[in-house]
């Protein structure tokens, strides 16, 4: 029996259908999850945005559990404003990630809990098309590095377009050790830009889906695991109840299909997906 949910936010409740689940989610979709939470389920919104991105989710649909946001550097509970747990970059290795990022002219946000850092002279359409996806203004700072001294920061994220800014980012990533995570990521309404959550090592959506089972006492078999991409993989993997939207990768698909059984591949985001793979499941 399915005692547990793990669902990624974009590409899964949020799709780009502007007035129909965006910038939000279908109310079909909200008052499903929130019928299943009055019913003593566990729903976790599982996102590589910042917390405060889903926050608005959280609250309309009254998921009053634990959520990972930042790829995983945070577990916490918004309605009853308690965190588990949180990953800060370390001092030293911030600067220097961000120096060697600014080294190769790469657009960066800086994240901590509850806001976001942008350089003034970097404010450009990314930084609007990524303010209507997180619902939240960034601040504005004269200087990342000088911010960095004064905050706990959990995530860097540059935002690239096209194949010349990606190599840019492939050859840090190459060069940076064994320091810190690397999580792609895009959304549909703001394609082709990709996001990439830099976190430190420790930081996963597998080792965060451990942490809520481990909170509930509810074994990883008795949860089901919803997602669109390869980087859901590294928490659907472990649930006994396996589902992908339409519109998720073909790699994702495949990774699925092979389990065999409790799986199941729902419609696309658009088409309110989700709701098929709750039907199918038996949930609602």
């Amino acid at each position: 029996m399915i005692k547990a949910i793990i669902l990624d936010v974009d590409g899964v409740i949020v799709g780009n259908k502007s007035g129909f689940n965006w910038p939000d989610p279908n109310i079909q979709v909200i008052e499903a999850l929130k019928k299943l939470r009055s019913e003593g389920k566990i729903i976790s919104l599982c996102t590589a945005k910042g917390t405060f991105a889903i926050k608005g989710i959280v609250e309309a649909a009254h998921l009053d559990n634990l959520h990972v946001g930042d790829g995983g550097a945070v577990v916490m509970d918004f309605i009853n404003n308690k965190i588990v747990d949180k990953y800060v970059i370390p001092h030293d290795l911030l600067i220097k990630t961000i120096t060697l990022l600014q080294q190769r002219n790469l657009y960066l946000e800086l994240y901590g809990i509850g806001k976001y850092f942008v350089e003034k002279n970097k404010i450009s359409e990314i930084t609007k098309k990524h303010t209507d996806i997180l619902h939240q203004e960034p601040i504005l700072v004269d200087s990342l590095i000088e911010t960095a001294k004064k905050f706990e920061i959990i995530k860097i994220m540059p935002i690239v377009y096209g194949s010349k800014e990606r190599d840019k980012l492939q050859s840090f990533i190459a060069s940076s050790g064994d320091e810190l995570t690397f999580q792609w990521g895009v959304h549909p309404s703001a394609l082709p830009a990709q996001f990439v959550a830099i976190t430190v090592k420790s930081v996963s959506k597998n080792q965060a889906a451990k942490n809520i089972a481990k909170n509930y006492d509810i074994p990883l078999e008795e949860f089901l695991g919803v997602g669109d991409g390869m980087t859901d993989w590294g928490f659907i993997q472990l649930c006994g109840y396996k589902g992908a939207m339409g519109n998720a990768s073909d790699e994702l698909k495949k990774k699925i299909n092979a389990e065999g059984k409790k799986i199941f591949i729902g419609e696309d985001v658009n088409h309110n997906g989700l709701l098929s793979i709750l039907k199918h499941f038996q949930l609602i």
